[in-house]
């Protein structure tokens, strides 16, 4: 499975992912998916992947060829970064028709799930999810972040505390919350966990982090998250027996 999160925020963007692809009794592994384009200079573009690992592979190559070939359309050519999410859901689409094809199992699942993030030109940073189906969404500034894979364990502190104007330092802090929230309850997403903060208009991607299941930082942060979780559960209102009733049988 896979967990990966986009922020994008007033101040740019946040990309945080896992690695593990597969968590089976005797079989863990891992495969990156946060994928950076050495792109022309006036645009900085990352790929977060999930789902069918042969599709996502597939795709990559051919973003990367139609790059190399300079084709028609590739990512050094579109003009804004909702064509590039688009473009995605193109190649995304035909590969998955190639691997049916090739299979012809009813049983196999090409799906593939993208967070396509990045700036181009004097153009806002932004994240556009992109779906299976090939089409696209984009953040906005009531839910400023995009989720793919198993979101359901980390979106609750993404809700709570993720807005517009969240400083990036902070909104790392609160991604990274997120993964480990994910990581603790759910098996098979886990490290290393992969994470860039792209400051707007810096068009640089020197701000790359990747954490080992033991990383200094990443047990100090899950403790203390832990510690504040037990400290503010501890300072709850009690319980108020006075709205306590007695339970009617029905039957």
């Amino acid at each position: 499975m896979t967990y990966c999160i986009a922020a994008s925020l007033n101040e740019g963007l946040v990309l945080v992912s896992d690695s593990r692809t597969n968590a089976g009794i005797d079989n863990v592994s891992t495969y990156g998916k946060m994928h950076a384009f050495d792109t022309n200079a006036d645009r900085k573009i990352v790929l977060l992947s999930a789902g069918n690992l042969a599709t996502t592979q597939a795709v990559l190559e051919q973003l990367k060829r139609d790059k190399l070939k300079d084709a028609k359309l590739n990512i050094n050519s579109v003009d804004y970064l909702s064509d590039a999410a688009n473009y995605l859901g193109q190649v995304s689409l035909e590969k998955q028709k190639q691997h049916l094809d090739t299979e012809g199992q009813s049983a196999f699942n090409p799906s593939a799930t993208f967070i396509l993030a990045g700036q181009i030109g004097n153009e806002p940073p932004g994240a556009y999810m992109v779906y299976a189906e090939g089409n696209s969404i984009t953040t906005s500034p009531h839910t400023p972040f995009l989720q793919i894979g198993e979101i359901k364990y980390g979106k609750p502190v993404l809700d709570r505390f993720l807005k517009l104007e969240t400083p990036l330092d902070e909104a790392a802090r609160c991604c990274l919350v997120s993964m480990d929230s994910t990581i603790r309850s759910n098996a098979s997403v886990g490290p290393p966990v992969e994470m860039l903060i792209y400051r707007k208009d810096s068009f640089r991607l020197d701000e790359y982090y990747c954490f080992e299941a033991e990383n200094p930082y990443m047990v100090n942060l899950r403790k203390s998250w832990e510690s504040t979780l037990r400290n503010a559960f501890a300072k709850l209102p009690p319980l108020m027996p006075q709205y306590a009733k007695p339970l009617e049988p029905d039957l």
